[in-house]
């Protein structure tokens, strides 16, 4: 059975940066690949999302923008999330995701009903 399996998470500094990967093997990468965080007492949100099909569209939440960067490896049969500048408030609990389905990508990729394969998840700690 396909099987994602995340890293890299950790505890930094405000101001930090971590980079977290997402293991992908047996994907075929037809749809939207996504990474989604969740806080303690709060919902799952979407951070960022990858559509590889079509020139390799990608989608950010508007807290993340210009600080994270997804991007897909087909090689490596990885996903990253390189993420620079953070703040305590990125603090949370972060999954990968993948659509198995043959979806068109769009704004859509960053919502969890887009999904059917998620991860176990990475904690990501940022203190002040």
């Amino acid at each position: 059975a396909q099987k994602l399996v995340e890293s890299g998470g950790g505890s930094v500094q405000a101001g930090g940066s971590l980079r977290l990967s997402c293991a992908t093997p047996g994907y075929t990468y037809r749809a939207c690949m996504g990474w989604f965080r969740q806080a303690p007492g709060k919902e799952r949100e979407g951070v960022a999302a990858i559509y590889p099909r079509g020139g390799s569209r990608s989608y950010y939440d508007d807290s993340v923008k210009g600080r994270f960067t997804i991007a897909l490896d087909k090689v490596k049969n990885t996903i990253t999330l390189q993420m620079s500048d953070l703040k305590p408030e990125d603090t949370a609990m972060y999954y990968c995701a993948a659509d198995t389905s043959f979806s068109d990508g769009g704004e859509w990729c960053l919502s969890e009903l887009q999904y059917d394969d998620w991860g176990q998840g990475t904690q990501v700690t940022v203190s002040s």
